[in-house]
């Protein structure tokens, strides 16, 4: 059965953030019209009475959970409590408002941080259980991961209407460039960028950047508004209680990623490999197959082309 979203109202929490802002976008090229996109000033959905508020006003037919507290590793090792708390506080409450309001259906957004350190790649939703998070983000990932036991729990007891998806790495244009807190690409972009524009350093030699561990570790990254188009395609179209991977299906390790931005952003400079910082889990790939089977989701951007695409907005939106 296939959801006709045209005609439902629909909460898009995170609604004004890097995925969400996407998000609503796809969902108005569907023709969506009634989206209730609530801001962290007015509702901090970390608080009950905020939640429940939050109903009230939007009334939705359907929620999709997208607001989260995330950062990259620097950011998950000084916020271990505040990630698990407000991560988890969020998406239970969401939840479990959304049951008492009868809503007809709610999509949670996971994280490919849920998966066990040492998943053999690439990783396939059943290895979700076998072992432990990588851990510098696992109060984040376990955070996420107990809206899926959440979801799993309420379609068994209650006939429920949850779905949970995990997306891998995000990166796009309208990404998190904050140096506290951005992600790997990101950052590199505005390293790279930032050291071409101070060019010479004060002692005369060619600039440098830093990169965090080893380069060693691989990742997968997914354009952001290819993830939208799979979220989208999954409120429309599956409805089971199995968690499902939102992915491209490749992995390139951080030291090729790292060449490639040098390559784009003509960075000329040194690269200096700090090995006392951590290079988080070792493999990141997902297998993608659920996706495309269950809803039809294939990831589009090709990576240097969503690259071009985000060192281009960067350089737009900041001066650079």
């Amino acid at each position: 059965m296939s959801t006709n979203l045209k005609n439902k109202r629909i909460l898009v929490t995170g609604g004004n953030g890097f995925l969400g802002s996407f998000v609503v976008k796809k969902l108005r090229e569907c023709g969506c019209k009634n989206i209730f996109i609530p801001r962290s000033k007015d509702y901090d959905l970390v608080q009950m009475s905020a939640v429940k508020k939050l109903y009230k006003d939007a009334k939705p037919d359907i929620v999709i959970h997208l607001a989260a507290k995330v950062g990259g590793i620097g950011a998950n090792r000084e916020n271990p409590g505040k990630f698990f708390y407000d991560n988890l506080m969020m998406g239970a409450q969401l939840m479990e408002e959304g049951r008492l309001n009868k809503i007809e259906k709610f999509v949670a957004l996971g994280t490919i941080c849920c998966f066990p350190k040492f998943t053999p790649v690439p990783f396939k939703e059943e290895d979700l259980w076998n072992g432990y998070p990588e851990e510098t983000n696992a109060p984040y990932g376990l955070a996420k991961k107990m809206l899926l036991v959440q979801s799993q729990a309420y379609r068994q007891q209650y006939g429920f209407n949850s779905i949970f998806l995990m997306p891998v790495n995000l990166y796009g244009e309208g990404d998190n460039f904050n140096p506290d807190s951005s992600h790997v690409i990101p950052a590199l972009i505005k390293k790279c960028l930032d050291a071409k524009t101070k060019g010479l350093s004060p002692q005369g030699t060619v600039s440098e950047i830093t990169v965090w561990g080893t380069g060693k570790a691989t990742r997968e990254f997914l354009y952001v508004e290819d993830c939208a188009e799979a979220i989208v395609l999954a409120t429309e179209k599956y409805d089971k209680s199995e968690p499902v991977n939102i992915g491209a299906g490749f992995e390139i390790s951080i030291k090729e990623l790292v060449k490639l931005i040098v390559k784009l952003t003509i960075f000329k400079g040194k690269i200096i490999w700090d090995k006392s910082k951590p290079d988080g889990q070792p493999r990141r790939m997902l297998d993608t197959l659920k996706a495309s089977k269950e809803f039809g989701f294939k990831a589009k951007t090709n990576f240097e082309q969503g690259l071009k695409n985000t060192i281009d907005w960067y350089k737009r939106s900041s001066g650079a």
